[in-house]
């Protein structure tokens, strides 16, 4: 079992991976870390695997794992999510506007509504 966590280089990206890193302590559980990308544009694996040392030094087992698929974010969390029988999904949450929602949609509602397994939403 483990926890999935959604991050890109935000401050609620960050807020998201701190609160897995300290909810994979207090569950004994290791943690999984997807940065998903729909068009390979920004690479951050240079910062993922500085932060999955920064958690492997606090004692957290971190796999991390770039998805470019062509994906949703929400689609790549939700299929890791299930493959590995994740016991919580972590995400950062940021205000949207009303007409900002209609427009672009919302990943954070398709993974609190699809998820296979309970969702932690934190704010920066």
């Amino acid at each position: 079992m483990a926890i999935v966590v959604g991050y890109i280089p935000t401050k609620e990206g960050a807020a998201a991976l701190a609160r897995a890193g300290e909810e994979a302590l207090l569950r004994k559980t290791d943690l999984v870390v997807i940065n998903s990308g729909r068009d390979g544009a920004g690479d951050d694996s240079e910062e993922l695997d500085r932060l999955g040392d920064e958690l492997k030094g606090k004692g957290v087992g971190v796999k991390v794992r770039q998805l470019i698929r062509g994906n949703e974010p929400a689609e790549d969390l939700i299929a890791v999510a299930e493959e590995i029988g994740a016991d919580l999904i972590v995400i950062g949450l940021r205000r949207r506007t009303p007409v900002g929602k209609l427009i672009l949609g919302s990943n954070a509602q398709r993974i609190l509504l699809d998820a296979p397994c309970p969702v932690l939403a934190v704010k920066s």
